[in-house]
Protein backbone atom coordinates (compact mmCIF):
# COMPACT_ATOMS: atom_id res chain seq x y z
CA UNK A 1 0.00 0.00 0.00
CA UNK A 2 2.81 2.57 -1.19
CA UNK A 3 0.76 5.91 -1.42
CA UNK A 4 -0.63 5.50 2.19
CA UNK A 5 2.40 4.26 3.22
CA UNK A 6 3.57 7.96 2.15
CA UNK A 7 1.58 10.33 3.88
CA UNK A 8 1.00 8.10 7.15
CA UNK A 9 5.04 8.57 7.65
CA UNK A 10 4.34 12.56 7.79
CA UNK A 11 4.28 13.49 11.32
CA UNK A 12 4.37 16.68 13.62
CA UNK A 13 5.70 16.55 16.28
CA UNK A 14 4.74 12.58 16.27
CA UNK A 15 1.31 13.05 15.67
CA UNK A 16 -0.17 11.49 12.44
CA UNK A 17 -0.73 13.37 9.34
CA UNK A 18 -4.93 13.68 9.03
CA UNK A 19 -6.61 11.77 6.68
CA UNK A 20 -6.59 13.96 3.54
CA UNK A 21 -10.06 16.23 3.45
CA UNK A 22 -11.02 15.09 0.21
CA UNK A 23 -10.34 10.89 0.72
CA UNK A 24 -12.36 11.38 4.12
CA UNK A 25 -15.44 13.10 2.76
CA UNK A 26 -15.63 10.50 0.12
CA UNK A 27 -15.84 7.99 2.91
CA UNK A 28 -18.48 9.31 5.16
CA UNK A 29 -20.17 10.08 1.53
CA UNK A 30 -20.40 6.20 1.13
CA UNK A 31 -21.58 5.09 4.65
CA UNK A 32 -24.48 6.68 5.13
CA UNK A 33 -24.36 5.67 8.73
CA UNK A 34 -20.78 7.49 9.25
CA UNK A 35 -22.31 10.59 7.02
CA UNK A 36 -25.18 10.94 10.27
CA UNK A 37 -22.43 11.35 12.55
CA UNK A 38 -22.81 14.99 14.24
CA UNK A 39 -19.49 16.95 12.80
CA UNK A 40 -17.81 17.01 16.30
CA UNK A 41 -18.11 13.22 16.46
CA UNK A 42 -16.95 12.91 12.84
CA UNK A 43 -13.66 15.16 13.79
CA UNK A 44 -13.08 12.92 16.57
CA UNK A 45 -13.22 9.49 14.39
CA UNK A 46 -11.53 10.78 12.06
CA UNK A 47 -8.75 11.08 14.35
CA UNK A 48 -9.24 7.90 15.79
CA UNK A 49 -8.53 6.49 12.05
CA UNK A 50 -5.77 8.44 11.53
CA UNK A 51 -3.62 7.07 14.62
CA UNK A 52 -5.58 3.47 13.43
CA UNK A 53 -3.57 3.19 10.12
CA UNK A 54 -0.70 4.15 11.10
CA UNK A 55 -0.24 1.30 13.86
CA UNK A 56 -2.28 -1.09 11.35
CA UNK A 57 -0.64 -2.87 8.75
CA UNK A 58 -2.51 -3.90 5.41
CA UNK A 59 -2.31 -6.30 2.95
CA UNK A 60 -3.90 -7.58 -0.23
CA UNK A 61 -4.69 -11.72 -1.01
CA UNK A 62 -4.38 -13.21 -4.64
CA UNK A 63 -3.10 -10.07 -5.75
CA UNK A 64 -5.65 -7.35 -4.32
CA UNK A 65 -4.00 -3.62 -4.48
CA UNK A 66 -5.08 -2.05 -1.41
CA UNK A 67 -5.58 1.53 -2.05
CA UNK A 68 -6.16 4.23 0.37
CA UNK A 69 -9.73 4.63 0.15
CA UNK A 70 -10.20 0.87 0.86
CA UNK A 71 -7.97 1.40 4.23
CA UNK A 72 -9.91 4.86 4.94
CA UNK A 73 -12.94 2.80 4.96
CA UNK A 74 -11.85 -0.04 7.08
CA UNK A 75 -10.36 2.36 9.52
CA UNK A 76 -13.41 4.55 9.62
CA UNK A 77 -16.00 1.47 10.41
CA UNK A 78 -13.43 -0.19 12.77
CA UNK A 79 -13.04 3.18 14.64
CA UNK A 80 -16.73 3.61 15.09
CA UNK A 81 -17.26 1.73 18.18
CA UNK A 82 -14.15 3.13 20.02
CA UNK A 83 -15.60 6.74 19.16
CA UNK A 84 -16.82 7.15 23.16
CA UNK A 85 -14.54 4.80 25.03
CA UNK A 86 -11.00 7.02 24.87
CA UNK A 87 -10.25 10.27 26.87
CA UNK A 88 -11.99 13.57 25.19
CA UNK A 89 -8.44 15.16 24.67
CA UNK A 90 -6.55 11.54 23.20
CA UNK A 91 -9.73 9.85 22.02
CA UNK A 92 -7.18 7.64 20.35
CA UNK A 93 -6.03 5.69 23.62
CA UNK A 94 -9.22 3.75 22.93
CA UNK A 95 -6.90 1.62 19.90
CA UNK A 96 -5.63 -0.31 23.13
CA UNK A 97 -9.04 -2.74 22.45
CA UNK A 98 -7.14 -3.55 19.45
CA UNK A 99 -3.50 -3.98 20.34
CA UNK A 100 -3.48 -7.73 19.97
CA UNK A 101 -3.06 -7.83 15.97
CA UNK A 102 -1.46 -5.11 13.32
CA UNK A 103 -2.42 -7.38 10.33
CA UNK A 104 -5.34 -6.89 8.09
CA UNK A 105 -5.67 -9.07 5.34
CA UNK A 106 -7.91 -7.70 2.13
CA UNK A 107 -9.56 -10.09 -0.22
CA UNK A 108 -10.70 -9.86 -3.84
CA UNK A 109 -13.54 -11.52 -2.74
CA UNK A 110 -15.59 -13.67 0.09
CA UNK A 111 -12.40 -15.71 1.31
CA UNK A 112 -13.40 -19.94 1.41
CA UNK A 113 -12.26 -21.83 4.47
CA UNK A 114 -12.09 -25.30 5.10
CA UNK A 115 -13.66 -26.38 8.20
CA UNK A 116 -14.26 -29.51 10.40
CA UNK A 117 -16.44 -30.28 12.89
CA UNK A 118 -17.11 -33.15 15.36
CA UNK A 119 -20.56 -35.22 15.76
CA UNK A 120 -22.35 -36.53 18.54
CA UNK A 121 -20.92 -39.85 17.06
CA UNK A 122 -17.08 -38.66 17.13
CA UNK A 123 -17.03 -38.65 13.34
CA UNK A 124 -15.41 -35.78 12.00
CA UNK A 125 -17.00 -33.83 8.62
CA UNK A 126 -15.28 -31.58 6.66
CA UNK A 127 -16.72 -28.73 5.12
CA UNK A 128 -16.34 -25.48 2.89
CA UNK A 129 -17.26 -21.66 5.30
CA UNK A 130 -17.81 -18.66 2.37
CA UNK A 131 -16.72 -16.13 4.59
CA UNK A 132 -17.12 -11.94 3.94
CA UNK A 133 -14.86 -11.91 6.93
CA UNK A 134 -12.93 -13.26 10.37
CA UNK A 135 -11.20 -12.07 13.27
CA UNK A 136 -8.57 -14.38 14.75
CA UNK A 137 -7.66 -14.38 18.46
CA UNK A 138 -4.30 -12.73 18.82
CA UNK A 139 -4.05 -12.31 15.01
CA UNK A 140 -5.26 -10.29 12.07
CA UNK A 141 -8.53 -9.79 10.60
CA UNK A 142 -9.38 -11.00 7.40
CA UNK A 143 -12.06 -8.52 5.51
CA UNK A 144 -13.57 -9.28 1.75
CA UNK A 145 -13.53 -6.40 -0.36
CA UNK A 146 -16.78 -6.32 -1.97
CA UNK A 147 -18.73 -6.58 1.67
CA UNK A 148 -16.81 -3.70 3.05
CA UNK A 149 -17.44 -1.42 0.20
CA UNK A 150 -21.13 -3.01 0.07
CA UNK A 151 -21.81 -1.85 3.99
CA UNK A 152 -23.96 0.83 5.06
CA UNK A 153 -25.87 0.48 1.37
CA UNK A 154 -29.61 -0.13 2.73
CA UNK A 155 -29.08 -3.19 5.75
CA UNK A 156 -28.43 -3.15 9.03
CA UNK A 157 -24.72 -4.65 8.05
CA UNK A 158 -21.16 -3.84 8.30
CA UNK A 159 -18.47 -6.45 7.95
CA UNK A 160 -15.61 -4.42 9.31
CA UNK A 161 -17.61 -3.73 12.69
CA UNK A 162 -18.75 -7.43 13.07
CA UNK A 163 -15.40 -8.73 13.00
CA UNK A 164 -13.89 -5.65 14.91
CA UNK A 165 -16.64 -5.98 18.01
CA UNK A 166 -15.45 -9.70 18.02
CA UNK A 167 -11.47 -8.44 18.49
CA UNK A 168 -13.34 -6.18 21.70
CA UNK A 169 -15.09 -9.78 23.01
CA UNK A 170 -11.98 -11.89 22.61
CA UNK A 171 -10.57 -9.15 24.93
CA UNK A 172 -12.57 -11.39 27.92
CA UNK A 173 -10.38 -14.36 26.76
CA UNK A 174 -12.32 -15.40 23.33
CA UNK A 175 -15.47 -14.69 21.44
CA UNK A 176 -18.38 -15.57 23.75
CA UNK A 177 -20.43 -12.77 23.54
CA UNK A 178 -19.43 -10.85 26.21
CA UNK A 179 -16.81 -8.11 26.41
CA UNK A 180 -14.62 -7.52 29.20
CA UNK A 181 -17.42 -4.79 31.25
CA UNK A 182 -15.97 -2.98 33.86
CA UNK A 183 -17.54 -1.64 37.39
CA UNK A 184 -19.69 0.83 36.99
CA UNK A 185 -21.10 -0.97 34.15
CA UNK A 186 -25.13 -0.68 34.79
CA UNK A 187 -24.61 0.19 38.02
CA UNK A 188 -22.62 -2.39 38.87
CA UNK A 189 -20.30 -2.34 42.20
CA UNK A 190 -17.60 -5.07 40.78
CA UNK A 191 -16.98 -6.35 37.14
CA UNK A 192 -18.36 -9.66 38.23
CA UNK A 193 -21.69 -8.02 38.99
CA UNK A 194 -21.44 -6.26 35.64
CA UNK A 195 -21.26 -9.47 33.60
CA UNK A 196 -23.83 -10.93 35.57
CA UNK A 197 -25.77 -7.85 34.50
CA UNK A 198 -24.80 -8.67 30.78
CA UNK A 199 -25.62 -12.40 30.95
CA UNK A 200 -29.61 -11.81 32.26
CA UNK A 201 -30.09 -9.22 29.48
CA UNK A 202 -28.16 -10.54 26.59
CA UNK A 203 -28.75 -14.33 27.09
CA UNK A 204 -32.73 -14.62 26.99
CA UNK A 205 -32.51 -12.06 24.12
CA UNK A 206 -30.28 -14.65 21.96
CA UNK A 207 -32.55 -17.30 23.19
CA UNK A 208 -35.59 -15.39 21.97
CA UNK A 209 -34.25 -14.80 18.79
CA UNK A 210 -33.37 -18.25 18.03
CA UNK A 211 -36.85 -19.48 18.75
CA UNK A 212 -38.47 -16.53 16.72
CA UNK A 213 -36.26 -17.64 13.61
CA UNK A 214 -37.44 -21.56 14.35
CA UNK A 215 -40.85 -20.45 14.23
CA UNK A 216 -40.51 -18.40 11.01
CA UNK A 217 -38.71 -21.40 9.53
CA UNK A 218 -41.09 -24.18 10.50
CA UNK A 219 -44.70 -22.45 10.81
CA UNK A 220 -44.05 -19.84 8.33
CA UNK A 221 -44.09 -16.96 11.32
CA UNK A 222 -43.04 -13.03 10.73
CA UNK A 223 -38.90 -13.73 9.67
CA UNK A 224 -37.65 -11.62 12.87
CA UNK A 225 -35.43 -8.08 11.64
CA UNK A 226 -31.85 -9.01 12.15
CA UNK A 227 -29.98 -11.31 10.23
CA UNK A 228 -30.13 -15.07 10.96
CA UNK A 229 -26.71 -15.41 11.01
CA UNK A 230 -27.04 -13.73 14.55
CA UNK A 231 -28.59 -17.38 16.06
CA UNK A 232 -25.69 -19.10 14.94
CA UNK A 233 -23.96 -18.67 18.25
CA UNK A 234 -23.83 -16.23 21.50
CA UNK A 235 -20.83 -14.75 19.91
CA UNK A 236 -22.73 -13.69 16.71
CA UNK A 237 -25.52 -12.10 17.67
CA UNK A 238 -23.13 -9.69 19.75
CA UNK A 239 -21.75 -8.60 16.79
CA UNK A 240 -24.62 -8.80 14.55
CA UNK A 241 -26.70 -6.90 17.08
CA UNK A 242 -23.79 -4.25 17.82
CA UNK A 243 -24.14 -4.24 13.24
CA UNK A 244 -27.55 -2.97 13.71
CA UNK A 245 -26.62 -0.99 16.44
CA UNK A 246 -24.48 1.45 14.50
CA UNK A 247 -26.13 1.14 11.26
CA UNK A 248 -29.82 1.24 12.07
CA UNK A 249 -30.00 2.71 15.74
CA UNK A 250 -33.41 3.92 15.48
CA UNK A 251 -34.49 0.48 14.16
CA UNK A 252 -32.65 -1.63 16.85
CA UNK A 253 -33.72 0.48 19.90
CA UNK A 254 -37.11 -0.08 18.38
CA UNK A 255 -37.02 -3.57 18.16
CA UNK A 256 -34.13 -4.29 20.89
CA UNK A 257 -34.62 -1.59 23.76
CA UNK A 258 -32.80 -3.34 26.29
CA UNK A 259 -30.20 -4.73 24.23
CA UNK A 260 -29.59 -1.01 22.48
CA UNK A 261 -29.44 0.49 26.26
CA UNK A 262 -26.60 -2.55 26.95
CA UNK A 263 -24.50 -1.60 23.99
CA UNK A 264 -25.04 1.87 24.61
CA UNK A 265 -23.81 2.13 28.16
CA UNK A 266 -21.11 -0.39 26.64
CA UNK A 267 -19.92 2.33 23.80
CA UNK A 268 -20.28 5.19 26.56
CA UNK A 269 -22.89 6.81 23.88
CA UNK A 270 -24.50 9.60 25.41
Amino acid sequence: MPALARWLRRTVRGVPTPIPDALWQATLAHYPFLARLPVPEQARLRRLATHFLAHKEFSGAHGLQVSDAMAVAVAAQACLPLLHLGPVATPEDALSWYDDFVGIVMHPADAVAARQVMDHAGVVHHYAEVLAGEAMQDGPVMLSWPAVQGDGTGTASSVVIHEFVHKMDMQAGGAHGAPPLPRGFMGARSAREAAAIWARTWAPAYQHFREQLIRAERFGEPRPWLDAYAASAPAEFFAVACEAHFVEPERFAEEFPALSLSLREFFKQK
